[in-house]
């Protein structure tokens, strides 16, 4: 099982997560790419990190939309859509290159996210985007995602996610932020959450119901309070459990 982290999302003189500390817990670093969060320096620095902990690098890819840290939807053509994806994988790849890096893998950010579960043309976009950079580049979705059937026709290897620290809806699409609930805080549930959900493939919803999910990844986000003690819970829960922990990529 790969445990991945988004990282890089600091800007300038405002910091945002513990990147060093999460990734002596995580296999793969999904770096922020400039467009939802990020600066080139700090993109670089991250990448740095990355490298020496030997974790996978993934573009993580957003909407155009740095006052929202990329959590809103932004209505722009399929066009426009796949370019900013483009653009942005680019520019972590040449930043990755200089630390002697390779980015391996694209997870779309927050709105972006969730918006392709669903969203036909924006789901088009990213895949066109992914596929005309480097089609060797692997595509981290939510199982069951609108842009996982177009990438799996593009001939793009996909790779299934499960939430450590999110809530699913019954129907397995994750909880909005904005509702209670939604963000998981106690780093021992969580723990024996990811521990059930290695073993079996389950993951139980919001109000119950238990969840089948196909994935190979386990994301820990990286900029929530606690996040660094969770990482810690989950890996060392992984760990214990006798679960072989690598990156898919």
């Amino acid at each position: 099982m790969d445990l991945n982290s988004d990282v890089g999302e600091s800007f300038g003189p405002w910091p945002m997560g513990d990147d060093a500390a999460m990734l002596e817990h995580v296999t793969s670093a999904n770096i922020a790419c400039g467009f939802h969060a990020g600066d080139p320096s700090g993109i670089a620095r991250t990448a740095r990190a990355a490298v020496a902990a030997g974790a996978a690098i993934g573009a993580h890819v957003g909407y155009r939309d740095l006052a929202g840290f990329g959590r809103r939807f932004v209505d722009c053509s399929e066009t426009e859509l796949a370019d900013d994806v483009a653009y942005q994988i680019g520019a972590l790849q040449a930043l990755a290159r200089r630390e002697d890096g390779e980015v391996r893998y694209v997870k779309p950010h927050g709105a972006l996210y969730n918006a392709i579960v669903s969203h036909e043309a924006h789901a088009r976009a990213v895949v066109d985007a992914v596929r005309s950079v480097d089609p060797r580049l692997a595509l981290v979705l939510l199982p069951g995602s609108v842009a996982g059937r177009y990438a799996e026709r593009a001939g793009l290897r996909v790779v299934g996610e499960a939430f450590a620290d999110r809530a699913y809806t019954p129907e397995g699409e994750l909880v909005s932020r904005r509702a209670p609930g939604a963000v998981l805080q106690d780093p021992a549930a969580v723990a024996g959450r990811m521990v059930r959900f290695a073993e079996t493939g389950l993951v139980d919803a919001i109000d119950g119901t238990a969840l089948r999910v196909d994935a190979e990844t386990i994301c820990l986000h990286g900029d929530t309070p606690g996040a660094v003690a969770m990482a810690a819970a989950v890996r060392a829960a992984l760990d214990d459990a006798g679960v072989e922990i690598r990156s898919f990529a």
